[in-house]
């Protein structure tokens, strides 16, 4: 079978004529020179209330959930994707496929957002989807193919005018010949390391195998890591098709990733991964397996490479498997505390929808994983429509769980309110 090409977006990122000069190198480690600004053009709030809200809160009394747990709509953010919580006051950065990254604020902290605006204005994004702070409240943002930082963010984020900061350059963080339309979406974490680690899906449904030896070298399909300031760039993990989703188990240090997996290989084949790396140079197997053990078939006759990773998880087919984080709170009950959360985004490639729901992977002692279930579901109704499809889940500081939907515009609040 020859290889199908998703679309090459033929959109090209340029600095936005609001800003004053071009977006400065990174600082990282050194912040005392906090400009130039991004500009002077002034957010405008998302509203919070009226008819889409009262839809969407009726919407989620379909909703269904463990004994004792609670859903709530916190804010209507548009097409809301992979979040970050700022580790400073709560504020929850929400990146998009879409040209926004959206600051959202509860400032009287009754769990309900009351400010949703866009976040640095004047700077052109391009598809802004990953989202992560730094430890230290630094705040990337991972684009498809460039890597910007904002040092104030959390502390700033209603001024038009906040510092950015270029990581990486556009179009070097991918070849820009493997642009592409589809799984272009970034994620990001900072590592135990202090280094930033993106995942870099591949452009492919299967690729061809002359673009291997550039994909493994430059991390596309896999994940590479980096210094803060954008230097020393490894490939962490390679012979992964489209992770869109990752974060790091803060009992072990290990990072852990959502796999979306082959189309067009049937409707319950091949499963989808969650996996496990605990070391740099891991092959997770694609493109010889197009999901755990279930070989492509462009190359079902060629050798595996020695070592190949087997997933931790094996997930329904084709259910969307995005973000991901794991539970460090206190107020979900104990079975919860230090397992894993994912959101299933829901099938395209499947004659039977399924997914749209948040699942719950509990751990072993060992650290490795136990078993997968059902958490939160009821966006997919029983004759195959999305009511809502979520993306990322991410921890308030209280312990509650956000869950993102990029479907209905919204991010929700999961809390525990006992039996």
């Amino acid at each position: 079978m020859k290889p199908i090409r998703l679309a090459v977006a033929a959109v090209f990122l340029l600095a936005s004529p609001a800003l004053a000069q071009p977006v400065a190198q990174s600082p990282t480690g050194n912040l005392e020179k906090l400009s130039p600004g991004t500009g002077t053009v002034a957010p405008r709030p998302i509203p919070q209330g009226g008819r889409r809200a009262e839809v969407i809160r009726k919407h989620l009394e379909n909703i269904r959930l463990p004994p004792g747990f609670k859903i709530g709509l916190y804010a209507i953010v548009p097409d809301a994707r992979h979040m970050a919580v700022g580790p400073s006051i709560g504020i929850v950065f929400v990146g998009t496929r879409k040209g926004h990254v959206y600051a959202v604020a509860d400032r009287d902290k009754d769990r309900i957002a009351d400010e949703v605006t866009a976040f640095a204005p004047p700077i052109q994004f391009r598809v802004p989807n990953g989202v992560c702070f730094s430890r230290d409240g630094v705040l990337f943002v991972v684009e498809q193919n460039r890597v910007l930082e904002f040092p104030a963010a959390e502390s700033l984020f209603e001024r038009p005018d906040i510092a950015a900061f270029v990581v990486t350059k556009q179009g070097e963080l991918i070849p820009p010949s493997e642009e592409s339309y589809n799984h272009t979406a970034r994620v990001c974490r900072i590592g135990p390391d202090n280094k930033l680690y993106i995942a870099l899906g591949q452009p492919y449904n299967v690729p061809p195998r002359d673009k291997i030896a550039l994909y493994n070298k430059v991390g596309v399909g896999g994940i590479i890591r980096i210094d803060q300031d954008g230097k020393s760039r490894e490939v962490y993990a390679t012979g992964i098709r489209n992770s869109v989703g990752m974060d790091f188990n803060p009992a072990d240090k290990t990072l852990w990733f959502t796999d979306n997996q082959v189309d067009g290989m049937g409707d319950d084949r091949p499963p989808e991964e969650l996996n496990r790396a605990p070391q740099i140079g891991q092959n997770f197997g694609f493109p010889y397996y197009g999901g755990d053990r279930v070989r492509t078939n462009e190359y079902k006759n060629d050798p595996l490479p020695a070592g190949l990773v087997p997933p931790q998880v094996e997930m329904a087919a084709h259910a969307a498997n995005l973000g991901m984080t794991f539970y460090t709170g206190t107020m979900f009950p104990q079975f919860y505390r230090g397992g894993i959360f994912t959101a299933q985004h829901g099938s395209w490639n499947r004659t039977k929808p399924i997914g749209a729901r948040v699942m719950f992977t509990s751990l072993k002692p060992d650290g490795t994983a136990d078993q997968s279930e059902v958490f939160a579901e009821g966006w997919l109704t029983e004759n195959g429509e999305y009511l809502g499809r979520p993306v990322d889940v991410a921890m308030l500081p209280d312990g509650s769980l956000l869950v993102s939907d990029d479907t209905a515009g919204a991010i929700y609040r999961i809390s525990y309110e006992g039996q």
